[in-house]
């Protein structure tokens, strides 16, 4: 099965999205682009939605880059059923999989290398959710969430 992800960034993060983005569609996977535009401005915008595409289950993983990657993910974790997890290195993106099964990796341009980047995003995809003590975690993020969230 081919792997749909979303990838969307703010101008900071234009260059290492696009290099991404054909670095992805290379591998055979099937690429969601998100930019700014006149319609999405400021990476609130953009994190939103690509969000929404990873809760409507069109893409099974968003990657939103900005300069530090903070604005990003603070946007993208407002949107009810998003993890979204800001990686600096491989054992971040490794454990954001395994005990958190993060949805949305979040990344920043002006903070780490292009190379360093795609470590990080294929360490994740080669790890898996371990499930157990994580599941009660996870169920205390959805029921914070719930609390919050408007019906």
């Amino acid at each position: 099965m081919v792997l749909k992800i979303v990838v969307g960034s703010e101008h900071a993060g234009a260059e290492y999205r696009a290099q991404l983005v054909r670095d992805l569609r290379d591998r055979g996977m099937d690429v969601t682009e998100i930019c700014e535009n006149e319609m999405l401005q400021g990476y609130p915008a953009v994190a939103e939605a690509a969000a929404r595409l990873v809760t409507a289950g069109k893409a099974e993983l968003g990657i939103l880059i900005c300069g530090t990657g903070i604005g990003m993910c603070m946007a993208a974790g407002k949107v009810p059923g998003i993890r979204a997890a800001l990686c600096t290195d491989s054992y971040m993106g490794k454990m954001a999989r395994r005990h958190n099964n993060a949805n949305m990796l979040v990344f920043g341009s002006r903070v780490i290398g292009y190379a360093n980047m795609v470590d990080i995003l294929d360490t994740f995809l080669t790890e898996t959710y371990e499930g157990g003590r994580h599941d009660a975690r996870l169920a205390a993020l959805r029921e914070v969430e719930s609390r919050y969230s408007k019906q």
